[in-house]
C-alpha cells in the first residue's frame, strides 16, 4: 500500500512559501507515495491546486495530515498543527530550534520524527539538500533590490549629455552565500562594491566577484574560520579593530547590507548607531539578521526606519519568502533530494537509517524523544521540572547524567542569512 506525503498550507500569514513544487511532487508519485496538498497551498508561490492535480496530486484539507506518513512544511508546526499529525509521522522543515526548546519538546510529546534541514552537513552528498545555501542565495539577491528600492538615486555609473552620475558604493558584512550573492547582484546593477567577513577564504571568493576586501588581516583573522568553512566568534578586541575600520569605511558608503549570524546565538552587532549617524542622508541599510536581533543598531524586525539623520534601515523578514516563487521551487527540490535518501526503492516504503550521516545529523525527535545531541539535555531538563514542582514523594535518585554535548560550531548555518 502507497504511503502519504502531505503538504499543507503554511499557516503562518507571513510565510508565502510552499514545501512542494509540481515538479517535485511528481517524482515524489514516481517514488511511490500518494501526495495531498492543501488547497491553496502553493497560491502565494505562483502554483495553482490545478497545477499539482496536473502532476498526480490530491487536493485536499488539513484534516488530512492525520494519514501522513510524511508531512513536508516550510516552517516548524505549531502545537495545532502537531494535534492532527499522527505518532510515528516524519514531519521534514526548517525547524528554527535555538532557543524554541519548548517547541522542540512538543514534536516529541506527539511522536513525530521530526528533520531539522538547516542542520544538513556540509558535505558533497547533501549539497542538493542545502536549505540555506539555496534560500540565503535568494535572500542575497532580494536584499540588494530592497536597498535598490530605498536608496532615491540609480546604482551604475551614467554618463549623459547633461552630466555623469557617480555609481553608489555599496559595502557587504558577512560573505557567505547571501553576501557572495548580494555582491553579484550589486555588480551586475554597476554598484562599486566592498566588502568584509572574518574568514580568510572570504578575501579570495570578493575578489573573485569584482569587489575589494575590507578587514583587519592579523593572527586571529587568519584562524577565524573552523574546519567545516564556518565563521568562529571573534574576540572582543578584534571586533574593536575591526569596527574601527569599518566605522570610518561605513561613512562614506550609500549602502550597507549586513549578513552576519552566529547559529544559536543572537545576531553580532556590527554598525553601531553612531556609524549610522555617520551616513550620508538618503544612505540605505539592509539587515538580514534582524530577526535574530539584528547586526545594525535600530533595526526592527519587519520595518523600514528613517533615523533623525536620514537613513533608512531595511528591516524586513523572511526575505527569501520575498522573492516566493523562486524560493519554493529551490526548497522543494531540497526536500525531495533529502526524502529520497529515506526510502526503500525496492518496497517504496519510508525505511529511516538512522546511522546515515544525513539522518543523524538533522533529526530532532524520534520515538517520543529529544535525540538531536544539541538539544537532548534541555529537553531532559524540562521534562522533569514539573515533577520537582509538586509536593509529591520524591523520585529514586536519577542515573548520573552524560557529559553535555557541545554545541556544534558549524552547526549548519552559513555565516550569514
Amino acid at each position: 500500500m502507497a504511503q502519504t506525503i502531505f503538504v499543507p498550507k503554511e499557516v503562518d500569514a507571513s510565510e508565502p512559501r510552499v514545501a512542494a513544487s509540481p515538479e517535485t511532487v511528481k517524482r515524489l508519485a514516481g517514488l511511490g507515495f500518494d501526495v495531498v496538498v492543501e488547497a491553496g497551498a502553493g497560491l502565494n508561490s505562483r502554483i495553482t491546486d490545478a497545477d499539482y492535480q496536473a502532476v498526480g496530486a490530491k487536493i485536499g484539507k488539513v484534516s488530512d495530515a492525520a494519514g501522513a506518513d510524511v508531512v513536508l512544511k516550510v516552517r516548524r508546526p505549531t502545537d495545532a498543527e502537531l494535534k492532527g499529525y499522527k505518532p510515528g509521522a516524519a514531519v521534514i522543515a526548517i525547524m528554527d530550534p535555538y532557543g524554541n526548546d519548548a517547541a522542540v519538546a512538543s514534536m516529541a510529546r506527539a511522536g513525530v520524527t521530526a528533520f531539522s534541514m538547516e542542520f544538513m552537513p556540509r558535505i558533497t552528498r547533501a549539497q542538493v539538500m542545502d536549505v540555506l545555501s539555496s534560500q540565503a542565495n535568494l535572500a542575497g539577491y532580494q536584499a540588494v533590490i530592497d536597498a535598490a528600492a530605498e536608496y532615491d538615486r540609480a546604482l551604475p555609473m551614467m554618463m549623459t549629455a547633461a552630466g555623469t552620475v557617480p555609481a553608489a558604493k555599496i559595502f557587504i558584512m558577512g560573505v557567505g552565500v547571501a553576501g557572495l550573492q548580494a555582491i553579484a547582484t550589486a555588480r551586475r546593477l554597476g554598484a562599486v562594491v566592498t566588502a568584509t567577513d572574518v574568514r580568510p577564504a572570504a578575501k579570495e571568493q570578493v575578489a573573485s566577484l569584482g569587489a575589494k576586501f575590507i578587514a583587519v588581516e592579523d593572527e586571529e583573522f587568519k584562524q577565524a574560520e573552523t574546519a567545516g568553512g564556518y565563521a568562529k566568534e571573534m574576540s572582543k578586541e578584534y571586533q574593536a579593530k575591526q569596527a574601527a575600520l569599518t566605522a570610518e569605511h561605513i561613512a562614506k558608503q550609500d549602502i550597507v547590507i549586513t549578513t552576519a549570524l552566529i547559529p544559536g546565538r543572537p545576531a553580532p552587532r556590527l554598525v553601531s548607531a553612531a556609524m549610522v549617524a555617520s551616513m550620508k542622508p538618503g544612505s540605505v541599510l539592509v539587515d538580514l539578521a534582524v530577526e535574530r536581533g539584528g547586526n545594525v543598531e535600530g533595526a526592527e524586525a519587519g520595518k523600514v526606519v528613517t533615523t533623525a539623520n536620514g537613513v533608512r534601515i531595511v528591516g524586513h523578514v523572511n526575505v527569501a519568502g520575498r522573492v516566493a516563487a523562486s524560493a519554493s521551487l529551490l526548497y522543494a527540490k531540497n526536500l525531495y533530494a533529502f526524502l529520497e535518501t529515506m526510502v526503500d526503492k525496492e518496497t517504496k516504503q519510508l525505511a529511516i537509517n538512522r546511522d546515515d550521516e544525513l539522518v543523524k545529523a538533522t533529526m530532532l525527535t524520534d520515538a517520543g524523544k529529544v535525540v538531536h545531541p544539541a538539544f537532548a539535555e534541555a529537553a531532559a531538563k524540562a521534562a522533569a521540572q514539573p515533577a520537582a514542582d509538586t509536593d509529591e514523594k520524591p523520585a529514586k535518585p536519577a542515573a548520573k547524567k552524560p557529559a553535555a554535548a557541545k554545541k556544534p560550531a558549524a552547526s549548519k548555518s552559513k555565516g550569514d542569512a
